[in-house]
């Protein structure tokens, strides 16, 4: 039987994640996207369109999808057994 790594999974869509909200909100300091980023920060605090907001967006990013791969691969490992 293949087993999902839960924390491989949630590290790689942990650091993907974060890497997405990060260029988003770089984007949006140029004006791109930034509805999207108002959104976020709804969700992460101190997320905004400046530099130090995407670093702390992407801390909040990666948190979130390391959270969301865990239980994905949990989900996956249960349903496949």
């Amino acid at each position: 039987m293949n087993r999902c790594a839960p924390n491989a999974l949630g590290v790689a869509i942990g650091v993907l994640w974060a890497i997405y909200v990060f260029f988003c909100g770089i984007t949006a300091m140029f004006g791109w996207g930034l509805e999207l980023v108002v959104t976020l920060s709804s969700l992460y605090i101190g997320y905004a369109p400046t530099f130090i907001g995407a670093l702390i967006g992407a801390v909040w990013g990666f948190v979130d999808g390391y959270i969301a791969g865990v239980v994905i691969a949990w989900i996956y490992n249960k349903l496949a057994k």
